[in-house]
């Protein structure tokens, strides 16, 4: 497995986790901890972006 091949997946593996964060944003009580949550909504979407700057949809396949 390339190096590239391993990111891919991982990229995926995060994207995938982005969905419990947004619930987790919707739960009323989280208090502070909400700045955190956002944060990392903000640093996986910036992941995201690059990614997909860097490696284009047609080489992401």
């Amino acid at each position: 497995m390339s190096n590239l091949d391993q990111i891919k997946e991982r990229v995926i593996e995060i994207a995938s986790k982005r969905e419990a964060l947004v619930r987790l944003l919707e739960q009323p009580d989280l208090g502070t901890l909400r700045i955190d949550v956002n944060q990392a909504l903000e640093e996986i979407d910036d992941l995201l972006d690059e990614f997909d700057r860097v490696f284009p949809a047609s080489e992401n396949s």
